[in-house]
């Protein structure tokens, strides 16, 4: 289906009655961006990011679509936990974790049925200690799954491109740690993981840096082609100590590349529902801005600028002006250079700014998809001219998990 014109005047006649600050998510447009995150996978089903969405009720509307989108990939164990509590089934942790109380419900949880409870992701010996020593004598087997650093090690392995994650990197190293599993009858290996952030993560078309574009891309397939081939070996050689029942990989900026991988049997993505500002620069997809938030002007310091209250949703990252919210529409509106998004206000530069009145509002997009969610208790969901639902944020549910 098409996106509708996504213009100010039409979010404005939308929200005609709704007081700003305000976030929303336009459907026409997540759903046109999970047809082409499906496209890009190519068969392969995608375990949903729950960190990007950070909204029960979207996450259930995306797992009602079909078998295409298949579990969940949580962000903590707390989460997880609260996710499975509220019917959510086929968990998986994305991050370690060293939270006590959070292992010990797990341990109640799994105690009856342990392939219903959520499975944990680890990465050394130290894990599985944990792990092992907060479950009781009664308690069933922990799934894990195994996080395998998908980092490219260039010049003879003296530096490092990626996410600095897991200390697995060789094929040695992650058949050691799953013959360390197999060894503890209290830990149970299901899964592999290995996610490319160098390439899912890092946009290939950086605006105005035509030859760092250059650079990424050849990075980018270089890593590709060595990762697919170390991470092919790891998985034929972990499955000789035991069943896996997935290989996770990928995310939102690398479907297409990790569904390639004859090793990956599942893909991982969340960011590209809302399509965020950080995935505006790839060359090879293109998303819809789905999710957005509005802000009231409410000072006009001199003709030429117009000041929004509140605005400072930073996302995180390395801190620099990549992580600022991005002014959407109207169309040409920009930050100032001095003040950027504030805690309390935000100037607006640009023709626009001309002609907006103390009143009207701006819309600006985050940098990065759930964070938003942090700073909204709800969500107005939108399809076609009309606001057709209102739902709760994990905020709004008195839900703070990191």
């Amino acid at each position: 289906m098409p996106v509708p014109e996504q213009s100010h005047a039409r979010y404005e006649e939308i929200f005609a009655d709704v007081e700003a600050p305000f976030a929303f998510v336009d459907l026409d447009a997540m759903w046109s961006n999970a047809g082409d995150m499906l496209r890009r996978a190519a068969g392969k089903p995608i375990r949903v990011a729950s960190k990007s969405l950070r909204c029960r009720p979207l996450l259930e509307r995306i797992l009602a679509r079909g078998e295409d989108f298949r579990g969940l990939l949580a962000y903590t164990l707390p989460e997880a936990l609260w996710l499975a509590e509220n019917g959510f089934e086929d968990l998986l942790v994305a991050y370690p974790t060293a939270d006590i109380e959070a292992l010990e419900q797990l341990a109640v949880r799994g105690a009856g049925d342990p392939a219903r409870a959520p499975a944990l992701m680890v990465d050394c010996r130290e894990h599985l200690d944990l792990i092992e020593s907060v479950l009781g004598s009664g308690a069933g087997a922990v799934r894990v799954c195994m996080d395998v650093d998908a980092g490219w090690w260039p010049l003879g392995g003296r530096q490092k491109i990626g996410p600095k994650r897991s200390p697995v990197h060789t094929v040695a190293q992650a058949v050691d740690l799953a013959r360390e599993i197999q060894r503890r009858p209290q830990v149970e290996l299901v899964g592999i993981m290995a996610y490319e952030g160098q390439i899912a993560g890092v946009g290939d078309k950086p605006p105005g840096r035509r030859l760092r574009g250059a650079a990424i891309r050849f990075m980018q397939r270089r890593s590709a082609k060595e990762l697919r081939s170390r991470r092919g070996k790891i998985v034929v050689a972990v499955r000789e100590s035991g069943k896996l029942e997935f290989v996770n990989g990928g995310g939102t900026g690398s479907l297409e590349v990790t569904a390639a991988d004859p090793s990956v049997t599942e893909l991982a993505a969340g960011s590209g529902f809302y399509a965020p500002t950080l995935f505006d620069h790839y060359t090879t997809f293109s998303l819809t801005p789905a999710a957005a938030f509005a802000l009231p002007v409410v000072r006009k310091p001199a003709a030429s600028v117009a000041t929004a209250l509140g605005g400072g949703y930073l996302a995180s990252g390395n801190g620099d002006a990549v992580r600022l919210p991005t002014p959407w529409l109207p169309p040409g509106l920009r930050l100032d250079a001095e003040e950027g998004a504030g805690e309390v206000q935000t100037p607006l530069l640009g023709p626009p700014a001309a002609e907006l009145r103390i009143g009207d509002r701006v819309y600006l997009r985050h940098t990065k998809a759930g964070e938003l969610c942090e700073h909204f208790a709800s969500l107005y969901l939108v399809e076609g001219q009309e606001i057709v639902d209102q739902v709760p944020t994990y905020r709004g549910e008195g839900q703070a998990f990191l």
